[in-house]
């Protein structure tokens, strides 16, 4: 299919004019008009980029890309070798990163609810006017059974601070590195928080507001969406677009 095309696509569905976001979502760097293969995966990083020039795809699909806000990288190290590899490649990079934390079908979130068999899910936890997360009821189990959810569909290494109380109903989400948004579980009352990292203030903050706060890691918590994306675009437009699960303990 034809690049402008796919970024149409890809920008209507996730509705990324939405979001004010810490970067530019959609095409990021120009490759191929022609796209027959796609490369995705959770960030844009030069182990991706070399996995996608012997794979011969004309495009990579991630959820953290190379261009940010709050950095102004030069063109030497590792980011010169992801340039130059998307460059000599003709290789497109699009990048959503916020849209695919957030959507209802494809989001990071609504996939991990689904996994870890929340009802009565709704929006939660807003960031720039817009809520990117989700929260919903674990029906008052254990906590022991989220937290053997969590490891179990998420991650086996996740960090867990159990300082809430034995059973859980309400669990708030926010996949990536949003743990200061713990306020924002505790501020609605809810019994769990997962996301995606833990700083070191945080251990307190839990413990003294006696919520269950869960680090389940940055990666882990975010595979789900562009797996979910990259299924949708081959079924739809019949290319092909494979996820490739590129290492990070973080």
């Amino acid at each position: 299919m034809k690049r402008d095309d796919l970024e149409k696509y890809l920008n209507n569905l996730l509705e990324t004019e939405k979001f004010k976001d810490l970067g530019p979502n959609g095409l990021q760097v120009e490759g191929s008009a022609e796209i027959t293969k796609i490369v995705c995966g959770v960030s844009a990083c030069v182990e991706l980029f070399e996995s996608a020039a012997e794979k011969k795809a004309q495009a990579i699909l991630v959820h953290h890309g190379i261009i940010w806000n709050f950095e102004r990288p030069l063109y030497k190290g590792g980011y010169k070798q992801r340039v130059k590899l998307l460059m000599d490649n003709e290789i497109n990079l699009l990048a959503y990163h916020l849209p695919l934390d957030a959507h209802s079908l494809f989001g990071n979130n609504a996939l991990i609810a689904q996994k870890l068999g929340l009802q009565n899910t709704e929006p939660f936890g807003e960031y720039n006017g817009i809520a990117i997360g989700i929260k919903g009821n674990f029906g008052d189990k254990k906590s022991s059974d989220l937290f053997e959810a969590v490891k179990l569909n998420i991650n086996p290494s996740a960090q867990i601070f159990p300082f809430g109380r034995s059973k859980i109903s309400s669990v708030g989400i926010i996949s990536g590195g949003a743990q200061k948004e713990i306020k924002q579980a505790v501020l609605q009352g809810l019994d769990a928080y997962i996301t995606g990292e833990v700083s070191e203030h945080i251990y307190h903050y839990a413990k003294e507001e006696g919520i269950h706060f869960i680090a389940a890691g940055h990666h882990a918590t975010e595979v789900f969406g562009v797996k979910a994306l990259a299924a949708h675009i081959s079924k739809k437009f019949g290319i092909e677009a494979e996820f490739v699960d590129i290492h990070n303990p973080v």
